[in-house]
């Protein structure tokens, strides 16, 4: 996973494995359930760090970082969101 929508429905596929419903994992994880709602959607472009792994953390699930190849420069991945150098 890459980006932010990716991290929402794979949050979401994880919740309803578990049979939980959105207002449950969002009390838990003391975030709204319309913001819960809107990531799990893809509809936020960020994801505080501490909702993300609050709401991980709910669902039994972390976060694990992985070498990859070099990826390109800011400038280069602002290029390709469209931001212009």
């Amino acid at each position: 996973m890459q980006t932010v929508p990716e991290l929402g429905e794979a949050a979401a596929a994880r919740r309803r494995f578990l049979g939980l419903k959105q207002g449950e994992v969002a009390a838990r994880a003391n975030v709204s359930q319309e913001v819960l709602s809107r990531f799990e959607r893809g509809k936020l472009a960020e994801f505080g760090s501490r909702k993300l792994l609050a709401v991980l953390a709910v669902l039994g699930m972390e976060l694990q970082f992985v070498e990859t190849a070099a990826a390109g420069s800011l400038d280069e991945l602002r290029r390709e969101r469209g931001g212009g150098a």
